[in-house]
């Protein structure tokens, strides 16, 4: 674990290595890290770059560092937020199948909540936004750019949503979410060629009836959710040559 770092003695290097070392259970919480006289050695970085990446694993609340320097390595389940989500996906320069079905399945989940609040609270405003979204999509049959709409489009029924958790939950899954989607443009072909789907949700939205925008936005996202699930399937098998 403690080698030395090749080519850079960069504070993000030292990061992304007690991280992953921390996220994978390598270091173990509850322990002390080594000083940061140690750390500098053993890592090949001058202090500065130790210092300065204990600074950021503590703002990730993946340490606490205590009156004298010595830092103790937590539980980063018990205690990070949702900003170490993004990190979390390619921890290790692999992506993280755990974490990749926990992107989607919180999609799942959020994303009928999301809708309902906008149809409850968006009004005129985020119809039009949405009917926008809607029309764009039906003019360009390209599913990369109807990913994007597609985001766009969430975005708009989050900030109708007018909940500002909400907003910091969907942008943590959104950075999440953008390490990946390049590989799920065919898998998430259905939801995008769903267009009527999506005027649906907008459709409900213009009525103010929150509980069939959730519906409808359940429907939309359930048409991508086979699609993940066999990818998942395939990707979890692969390693094992079947």
């Amino acid at each position: 674990m403690l080698e030395p770092i090749e080519r850079q003695s960069l504070s993000q290097a030292v990061y992304e290595r007690l991280r992953d070392g921390i996220v994978s259970g390598e270091l173990g919480s509850g322990t002390k890290l080594p000083s940061e006289r140690q750390l500098s050695e053993a890592l090949g970085v001058n202090r500065g770059a130790v210092r300065e990446a204990l600074k950021r694993l503590e703002q990730a609340r993946l340490v606490q560092i205590r009156q004298g320097g010595a830092a103790r390595i937590l539980d980063y389940q018990a205690h990070a937020g949702l900003d170490l989500l993004s990190e979390l996906l390619f921890a290790g320069g692999e992506l993280d199948l755990r974490v990749a079905r926990s992107v989607v399945e919180m999609r799942a989940h959020l994303g009928p909540e999301i809708a309902r609040r906008c149809g409850e609270r968006g009004g005129t405003a985020a119809a039009d936004r949405l009917d926008a979204i809607v029309a764009g999509m039906r003019a360009d049959p390209d599913l990369d750019a109807r990913q994007a709409a597609s985001l766009e489009f969430w975005d708009a029924l989050v900030d109708g949503s007018g909940n500002v958790a909400y907003r910091l939950a969907y942008n943590s899954l959104r950075a999440s979410y953008d390490g990946f989607r390049a590989a799920l443009v065919q898998v998430l072909g259905d939801e995008l060629k769903s267009v009527d789907g999506f005027q649906a949700v907008a459709d409900a939205v213009r009525a103010g009836d929150a509980e069939a925008a959730a519906a409808r936005a359940a429907e939309l996202l359930a048409r991508g959710a086979q699609g993940l699930s066999t990818l998942f399937e395939a990707l979890e098998t692969f390693p094992g040559g079947e």
